[in-house]
């Protein structure tokens, strides 16, 4: 599993996180959900061992903060929010990155094929990178990402999908692919962590969500437990209802627009 307890971070003179407890078990989603800035990439980035930071954090019981790059990226694959290349990359190159020697899957041949027709690319191994679209890189990454963490579990012992907002550049039909990936990826015995910020989508697929407010987690349980009206006006400073789906089965999370639209009310929410 992955276990953070009081992490601690300050960029330059400027403290982002304040003592953040976190716990990702394998086999199920982790969502961190929470407003522009309050720290949720920040904690990531802590988390894969890209920046320094106080406190504890291990994966599978390894440090992560003294843990060499090859053990890490043996456990997890990262998704960023953005990945730039400098270079006219084929698709094919960029995603053949995540074939490491010596990870489960490098000498598969078929592997990158198998990874791009996952994400509904297939065919795009000779396109360059450069020539895609937002969401079409998007896929390119991810599937990046799963060559090198293809197989969930590796010597039985789990690994993990790091994505930061893995679903902002796409339509609906490819939202709903990613998501069915990484659920998919969980229930054969990995760990995601994803930092969401389509609360309906959060509510849908994951299994635990923590939400953070400038830098410290507000709640943390549930969806049910967690996505509820109360919370998120108090976090997203804006009028929100959370409702059963027509159905009874799932939730529904919407601003208020009635309540935004009193007077006196939106100003009050936008301040």
């Amino acid at each position: 599993m992955l276990k953070a307890e009081n992490i601690h971070v300050e960029l330059g003179r400027k403290t982002i996180l304040h003592g953040i407890d976190l716990a990702a078990q394998a086999g199920r989603m982790t969502a961190i959900i929470g407003p522009n800035g309050s720290g949720k990439t920040t904690l990531m980035r802590a988390l894969t061992g890209e920046i320094a930071y106080a406190g504890s954090a291990t994966l599978n019981g390894v440090d992560i903060a003294g843990a060499q790059p090859w053990q890490l990226a043996a456990m997890r694959g990262v998704l960023p929010q953005s990945a730039m290349l400098a270079f006219p990359f084929t698709v094919h190159e960029v995603v053949r990155l995540g074939q490491t020697s010596g990870i489960m899957g490098a000498d598969n041949g078929d592997l990158v094929v198998q990874a791009l027709n996952s994400v509904d690319l297939d065919g795009f191994e000779a396109r360059f990178y450069q020539e895609l679209s937002g969401g079409e890189q998007q896929r390119v990454q991810l599937a990046r990402v799963l060559c090198q963490v293809w197989e969930p579990r590796l010597n039985d012992v789990p690994r993990f999908l790091f994505l930061d907002e893995p679903v902002s550049s796409l339509d609906i039909k490819h939202q709903l692919q990613i998501m069915d990936i990484a659920a998919d990826y969980a229930a054969r015995g990995g760990g995601v962590l994803a930092i969401m910020h389509d609360l309906n989508l959060t509510a849908a697929f994951a299994d635990h969500v923590v939400l953070i407010s400038a830098g410290r987690v507000f709640a943390a349980g549930t969806p049910s437990d967690v996505l509820t009206s109360e919370n998120l006006e108090r976090v997203y400073d804006c009028p929100m209802r959370v409702a059963a789906e027509p159905d009874g089965i799932g939730m529904l999370v919407l601003p208020d627009m009635a309540a935004a639209h009193r007077p006196g009310q939106q100003t009050e929410a936008i301040r």
